[in-house]
C-alpha cells in the first residue's frame, strides 16, 4: 500500500511542476500559493481510518500531510480545509484538483493560444479541414504521462445523487457515452426544437454539454432531467429505488416523441418492408420465460401522444374505468408502453381489438428520431402450424433485447445437439479472451470448476432465438385450420441497430416475494458476432459490435445501488462512473462485471477509413464551380454510424424539392456546405439524395399552409358555435353520440397537433345491434351532441352509424292525460 502511495504521490509533484510551468493557465489564481506539495504515505484516512478510492491529500503550503475520506465516507477531507482553512486539495486515486475557495475543480490546461512557428508570423498555419461537422472519430495518442491528460478529457463528469437517483446517474452516464447520440446533441443542437412538454429533449441536451465541456466541473447536477422525468411518469416521483432499465425505455421514448418527424414518401420506399408489420394468424400467449422473444420493443414506434395543451372541447364520458398511464414501479418490471409485447402470441379473444387498433394507427405509426436511427432495430418472427404447416409471419421494432440467463439444465439442453439450431459458443480458450492475457482465463476455468459452466452472453442469445415449442396452454390459433393447435415459434433478427441494447432478465418478481438471479454472465468487449441470429433477408452489413458500456446493479431485488463503467472515446480508456465518483479502471473489471444492462456499437473499420478519405478531400480544397447543401443530421451520421445509409436531404426538402416555410427560418442549423469533390464521393459512395445546391422557400407548400390554417379555424369555430348552442338548449329534443376516440383524432388535426386529418367518422366501437336497432354500447367511451353538430362533421368526413340517446317524443292525446289524473285521483283515494 506505501509502495502504490509512493508513486502516486511522485504524480502529484509531477503535476506541481508542470503547473509551475504553465504561463497564462486558465487555473484559479489560489493554486499559485501552493508552492510545495506535502504528501503522507499512509492509504487511509487520518481521521476515521476509511480507505478505499476516494481518498484526498491536502496541498497547502506548509506542512501539512493530512488525507482525509470523501463524502462516499464521513468527508473529513472537506471538515479538514474548513477548519484549517487549506483551500486545495488533489484526490489520490482520479488526481483532481479541487479548490474551496472557488468551489470547482482545477483544470490543468493552457488557454486559447495560436502556436507560432520558429519562423515567426509570416509563415502559414496548418491547413484545417473543412467544417468540423466532417471530422473523423477521435483516436487516442499514447503517451507516457497519459495519466495526466485525465483531467483534460471530456465526458469524466459524475453526476451527484440526488436521493436515491444512481438509477437514472447509470442510466445517463451509459447514455453519454454512446458516441452517435451524443454527437448529435453536441454537433446538431439546432435540431433540438420540440413544442411538447416537458421539453425533456432541451434538458437532456442541456446535460449533454455540461458532460462533455473542455472546462467541465467535478460532478453535474442532473435537476431538470430528473424534474421532466418526474412529469413524464409518475413512477419515477419521490425518492425510492427505480429501475435503471425502465428509466432508460421511458427516457427514449419521450425524446423520441419531442424529436420525431413524419417520415416523406421517398424515405419509406427506402426502408422496404422494415417498418411495416404483417400479421397473419393468431398469436396464443408465451408463459416460458426461458426460451421466448422478450424485448422492450413497440409495433407502432412513434404512435404515442404528448400531453395536449388546452382544454378538450369535449369532456369523456365513459362509464367504464380506465388503465393508469404509468406502469407500476418495482426493480425489473418494464413499462407497459407497446401496443402488444412481442414476447407473446395473440390470443383469440384480444387479437380482433390489437387489429383494428393497429390499423388506426398505421397512419401515425411512420415516424423517425435520432432515437430511433440510433436505437430500433427489428425482429422477424414466424410461427408454424404443425398440422397443417401455415407459416405465420410478423415484423417487430425493439430498442432492446431482454435476455433470459439461462441455468444448468438450461444450459446443457441449449447445448444439445437436439436444440442447436443456432451455433452457439459453448467452450471458451485463451483466444476469446485477446489481449487481455492468461490471467482472465484461468480465473473463469477456475470458476466453471466449482460453479459448473459458465453462461456467456452468447448462451442469453440463443435462448432468447431458439424454437418455442407451442403446446398445452401456450397452443397456437391456426387461421387456416380454425382451431388452436400446436406450433413451433422462430425468431430471427431483421435489421441491427447501430447501438445495440442488451438487457439481461437478472429480477423475477413471484406473487409473494422478489428474487435476483446473480450468476455471472460473461461478455465481450470486443468482437459480438451477431450474424448467426440474422435472418437471411436482413439488409444489414455489418454485424460485428463493441463494449461500449455497461450497467450493474449491487445488492437485492428491490433495493441496491447502481454504477456503470462506460469507454472514453477519446483515449479508450475504461472508466466507473459511480454517481460524482469517476475513477479509471482496467478492463479485466469491466469484464468481471456483473453486467444488468449493455450497450454495444456496430464495429467498421471501412466506415473509418471513409471518414478519413472524405476529410482528405476536404482538405484539399480544390477549386469547385459549385457548392452543395448536405443534411448535417445524416453527417452526423457518417461521422459517428458504421452504416450511415443513404443520404436523406428530405429531412430538410419538402415534396415539392424546396423547404417548408416553417424550417425555411432555421435552415442553418440543418444543413452543411460541403465542396463538389466531396459530394460527389459521398453520393457515389452511399447514394440517396437528392442534390441540392440552390435553397428556396417552396411557394407550393405555403400555399397548402395557409389552406389547412383556414380549414382548421373553420372547423373548430363552426364547431364551438354550435356547441355552445347545444349547451344553452334546456331540452333538446335528439342528443347524438360521438366517439371519443375518433373527436380526439379530429381534435389533434383542428389544433394543429396532427398533420393529417382523421379518418371517416367510426361510432362502430360504442354501438351495440339490438332487436335490428344499434343502441348505445353501456361503458362506451362517447361524447354527447347536437344534431347540427353531428350532420356539420357528417358532412366534412362521412362514416356512422348514427346514434341517438333521445328521440323526438309525439305529444299526449289532452284525453288520455286526463283520464290518467282520473286514475290516480282514484289510485290515491284507496
Amino acid at each position: 500500500m506505501r509502495a502504490v502511495a509512493y508513486v502516486n504521490a511522485l504524480k502529484v509533484i509531477s503535476v506541481h511542476a508542470r503547473i509551475s510551468s504553465l504561463s497564462d493557465s486558465t487555473l484559479c489564481v489560489h493554486i499559485v500559493l501552493s508552492l510545495s506539495i506535502q504528501f503522507t504515505l499512509q492509504g487511509t484516512c487520518q481521521s476515521c481510518g476509511a480507505g478505499g478510492p476516494n481518498l484526498w491529500a491536502c496541498l497547502q503550503v506548509g506542512d501539512c500531510p493530512y488525507v482525509g475520506c470523501g463524502e462516499s465516507s464521513s468527508d473529513h477531507s472537506t471538515l479538514h480545509a474548513q477548519a484549517e482553512k487549506h483551500n486545495l486539495t488533489v484526490n489520490l486515486t482520479t488526481f483532481r484538483i479541487w479548490c474551496y475557495v472557488c468551489e470547482r475543480e482545477v483544470f490543468l490546461e493552457q488557454g486559447p493560444q495560436v502556436p507560432q512557428s520558429a519562423s515567426g508570423a509570416g509563415s502559414e498555419p496548418a491547413p484545417q479541414p473543412v467544417g468540423h461537422h466532417l471530422k473523423a472519430v477521435p483516436i487516442a495518442v499514447a503517451e507516457e504521462e497519459a495519466w495526466l491528460r485525465f483531467l483534460l478529457f471530456e465526458g469524466l463528469t459524475g453526476m451527484k445523487n440526488i436521493g436515491n437517483s444512481c438509477y437514472m446517474n447509470a442510466a445517463l452516464q451509459a447514455l453519454s457515452n454512446c458516441p452517435p447520440l451524443t454527437q448529435f446533441f453536441l454537433d446538431c443542437s439546432g435540431l433540438v426544437r420540440t413544442d411538447k412538454k416537458p421539453a425533456l429533449c432541451k434538458s437532456y441536451q442541456k446535460l449533454i454539454s455540461e458532460l462533455w465541456h473542455k472546462k467541465r466541473p467535478s460532478y453535474v447536477v442532473p435537476t431538470s432531467l430528473s424534474h421532466g422525468i418526474k412529469l413524464v411518469n409518475p413512477m419515477f416521483r419521490g425518492y425510492a429505488q427505480q429501475d435503471t432499465q425502465e428509466f432508460l425505455r421511458c427516457l427514449m421514448d419521450q425524446l423520441h416523441e419531442e424529436l420525431k418527424e413524419p417520415l416523406t414518401e421517398c424515405s419509406m420506399s427506402r426502408e422496404g418492408s422494415d417498418g411495416e408489420e404483417t400479421r397473419d394468424g393468431d398469436r396464443s400467449p408465451s408463459e416460458d420465460d426461458f426460451l421466448s422473444c422478450d424485448s422492450g420493443s413497440s409495433s407502432d414506434r412513434g404512435e404515442g401522444g404528448a400531453a395536449g395543451d388546452g382544454e378538450p372541447l369535449l369532456q369523456d364520458t365513459c362509464d367504464g374505468a380506465r388503465a393508469p398511464a404509468g406502469g407500476t414501479a418495482g426493480v425489473g418490471v418494464a413499462p407497459q408502453r407497446q401496443v402488444f409485447p412481442p414476447d407473446t402470441f395473440l390470443s383469440p379473444m384480444n387479437l380482433s381489438a390489437q387489429l383494428q387498433l393497429s390499423a388506426r394507427k398505421k397512419k401515425q405509426s411512420h415516424y423517425r428520431s435520432v432515437i430511433s436511427d440510433i436505437f430500433d432495430g427489428s425482429i422477424l418472427s414466424l410461427v408454424q402450424c404443425l398440422t397443417c404447416d401455415r407459416v405465420s409471419t410478423t415484423v417487430e421494432t425493439f430498442q432492446d433485447l431482454s435476455l433470459p440467463i439461462p441455468g444448468k439444465e438450461d444450459l446443457a439442453k441449449l447445448h444439445s445437439s437436439i436444440h442447436q439450431n443456432l451455433p452457439v459458443k459453448t467452450g471458451l480458450s485463451p483466444d476469446t479472451y485477446g489481449s487481455q492475457g492468461w490471467i482472465p482465463f484461468i480465473m473463469d476455468s477456475i470458476r466453471r470448476w466449482f460453479w459448473g459452466p459458465m453462461v456467456t452472453l452468447e448462451d442469453c442469445l440463443a435462448a432468447f432465438f431458439a424454437a418455442d415449442e407451442l403446446k398445452g396452454d401456450n397452443m397456437y390459433s391456426c387461421e387456416r385450420c380454425k382451431k388452436l393447435r400446436n406450433g413451433v415459434k422462430y425468431c430471427k433478427v431483421l435489421r441491427l441497430p447501430e447501438i445495440l441494447c442488451i438487457h439481461l432478465k437478472r429480477f423475477r418478481h413471484e406473487i409473494m416475494y422478489s428474487f435476483k438471479i446473480s450468476s455471472h454472465v460473461s461478455f465481450p468487449l470486443e468482437g459480438l458476432d451477431m450474424q448467426p441470429f440474422l435472418a437471411k433477408e436482413s439488409p444489414s452489413q455489418v454485424a460485428t459490435y463493441d463494449l461500449l458500456s455497461v450497467i450493474c446493479h449491487h445488492g437485492t431485488a428491490g433495493s441496491g445501488h447502481y454504477v456503470a463503467y462506460c469507454q472514453n472515446v477519446i483515449n479508450g480508456q475504461w472508466y466507473e462512473f459511480d454517481d460524482q465518483y469517476v475513477t479509471e479502471v482496467h478492463e479485466t473489471v469491466v469484464q468481471n462485471a456483473e453486467a444488468y444492462v449493455l450497450f454495444y456499437r456496430k464495429s467498421s473499420e471501412e466506415s473509418v477509413r471513409e471518414r478519413q478519405k472524405v476529410v482528405a478531400l476536404a482538405n484539399m480544397k480544390e477549386p469547385s464551380l459549385l457548392q452543395f447543401y448536405i443534411s448535417r443530421e445524416w453527417l452526423n451520421k457518417f461521422n459517428t454510424f458504421a452504416e450511415p445509409g443513404p443520404i436523406s436531404n428530405h429531412t430538410f426538402l419538402c415534396q415539392h424539392g424546396g423547404i417548408p416555410p416553417f424550417k425555411y427560418h432555421y435552415i442553418d442549423d440543418l444543413v452543411v456546405i460541403v465542396p463538389q469533390n466531396v459530394w460527389e464521393y459521398l453520393y457515389n459512395s452511399f447514394g440517396g439524395g437528392p442534390a441540392v445546391n440552390h435553397l428556396y422557400m417552396c411557394t407550393i407548400c405555403q400555399v397548402e399552409i395557409e389552406a389547412l390554417a383556414k380549414r382548421r379555424k373553420t372547423e373548430i369555430d363552426t364547431f364551438i358555435k354550435l356547441n355552445k348552442e347545444f349547451q344553452a338548449e334546456e331540452a333538446p329534443a335528439v342528443i347524438l353520440c360521438i366517439s371519443m376516440q375518433w373527436f380526439r383524432e379530429w381534435e389533434g388535426f383542428v389544433k394543429g397537433k396532427d398533420n393529417e386529418p382523421p379518418g371517416p367518422i367510426d361510432n362502430s366501437k360504442i354501438g351495440v345491434m339490438k332487436g335490428g336497432h344499434i343502441q348505445l354500447k353501456q361503458g362506451a367511451d362517447y361524447g354527447q351532441i347536437s344534431e347540427e353538430t353531428w350532420q356539420y362533421l357528417l358532412g366534412i368526413y362521412g362514416g356512422g352509424p348514427e346514434i341517438a340517446v333521445r328521440q323526438t317524443v309525439a305529444p299526449a292525446d289532452p284525453g288520455s292525460l286526463h283520464g290518467e289524473r282520473k286514475i290516480e285521483a282514484e289510485t290515491r283515494a284507496l
